[in-house]
Order: C-alpha cells, then structure tokens, then sequence
C-alpha cells in the first residue's frame, strides 16, 4: 500500500479542526444570546491555547542506558549518575547531621538538670532519706504556708 498521498497527521488534525468548527458556527444562530456568548469566551479560549502550544515546541527529556540502569540523560555523561547520587543525598545528610546536633543537646541539657538536682540534694542540710520520707511532702506544704 502506498501511504505517499496520505497527509501528515498534524494536516489531518487540522482540516478536521476546520470541519468541526465549521459544522459548530453553522448551529449557533439558532442559541440565545447568553449562551452563543459563552461559546465564543470559550472559543476564544480555546484558540488562544492552541496558540500557546504551537509556539512552545514539546521535547521529552533524552533516555540513556548504563549497564542495566535506565537514567534521564540530561546531562550528557556517564559520570553524571554518579552526582545526581550526590546532590541528592545531601539534604538527607543535612537531615541526618540535624537529628544528631539535637540529640546531642538534648542529652546534654537533660544532664544539666540531673547534676542540678544532684547538686542541690548533696549540699542540703537534709539527708536524702528525708526526701523519701512520705511525711516530707507534707512538711513542704506547712512550710509553704506558713511563709506566705
């Protein structure tokens, strides 16, 4: 079969465009005025789309192959596998290194408190047994009181 005298399929998208608008223009007299309006905003739109698209060429990114790994070949080099791995591994590794600064802060504020109240308990004039004792809360609170 012979496919020389067939157009091209951006001709027969168009010519049936044509067709489509014409046979939808021939209908519209016969619509009220609100609605043959909102057909001719949207056919405005509609156009004004198509324009857009026919200005800005579609290229789809270039696929190359290593080894048994597909990749986006956007730059051009086999090494380029190798710093995508890296740049992307960066933000992880900040995530990483931040977890760790406020782990360690963390545990080292917890000890501060920990040696306060050690501190505290050591050079009271009370023994730590007193602390234990179930009548001592009840001391505090007389204390408490009695100093307001």
């Amino acid at each position: 079969m012979n496919t020389s005298h067939l157009p091209s399929p951006e001709v027969a998208a168009e010519r049936f465009a044509r067709r489509i608008t014409a046979r939808l223009t021939e209908g519209t007299g016969t619509l009220p005025y609100d609605i043959s309006e909102r057909l001719r905003a949207t056919r405005v739109q509609a156009v004004a789309k198509r324009k857009r698209t026919l200005l800005v060429p579609h290229t789809a990114p270039v696929v190359a192959q290593s080894g048994s790994s597909a990749a986006l070949g956007w730059w051009g080099s086999e090494g380029g596998n190798w710093w995508r791995a890296l740049l992307s591994a960066v933000p992880v590794l900040a995530l990483v290194a931040g977890l760790v600064v406020i782990n360690l802060s963390q545990d080292e504020h917890g000890t501060t408190e920990v040696a306060e109240v050690d501190a505290a308990l050591l050079t009271d004039d009370l023994p730590p047994a007193a602390y234990a004792d179930p009548g001592f809360a009840q001391f505090l609170k007389i204390g408490a009181t009695q100093s307001n």
